[in-house]
């Protein structure tokens, strides 16, 4: 029983020993990430220009554009066209967009990207050559480079892209 009584007051003691008053508070922490770029505390801006391209038999309906920025490895590129609607309104579209005509031949307005350059391109069953200038004349598309590791943004949005990224304008380029 003297054993048992020993234990426990060498018990007790050990746990009164390891109590003191509490030190001062640390700095504080980075805000948790919600998902939302920008939403643990860093502004993510992301780089973004608008161009005006002429597709013709003389670039063989493609353009290629440089950035003219620091582009990442892991960055991705999205490019919207300027897109007028039948009330004559216009909206931005996330590119691949496709057109079929009535005669059953489409056109497809598309584009790639390396870590140096974007390139504009026109795709489809349609004779590139018979299309009215509206199809290739003056085309306006935006490009936003978006750093990859951000997710939880609709990308076919253009104006919530914007918002979440912070792009306040568009460079002509």
């Amino acid at each position: 029983m003297k054993k048992i009584a020993s234990l426990l007051f060498v018990t007790a003691l050990f746990f009164t020993a390891c109590t003191g008053s509490q030190g001062p508070p640390g700095p504080p922490g980075p805000p948790g990430n919600t998902g939302t770029p920008g939403s643990d505390g860093n502004i993510i801006a992301s780089s973004a220009f608008e161009i005006d391209v002429t597709f013709n038999a003389d670039n063989n309906y493609s353009y290629i554009e440089d950035y003219g920025f620091e582009v990442l490895e892991s960055d991705v590129t999205l490019v919207y066209r300027l897109w007028t609607n039948s009330d004559e309104s216009t909206a931005w579209r996330l590119l691949p967009q496709t057109v079929t005509f009535t005669t059953g031949k489409n056109l497809t307005y598309n584009f790639d990207f390396t870590q140096t350059d974007v390139r504009f391109f026109l795709d489809g069953t349609v004779d590139f050559s018979i299309l009215p200038a509206q199809w290739t004349a003056n085309q306006v598309f935006r490009v936003v480079v978006i750093p990859a590791d951000n997710v939880g943004v609709d990308f076919s949005n253009i104006n919530e892209v914007m918002q979440s990224y912070h792009i306040e304008n568009f460079e002509m380029k």
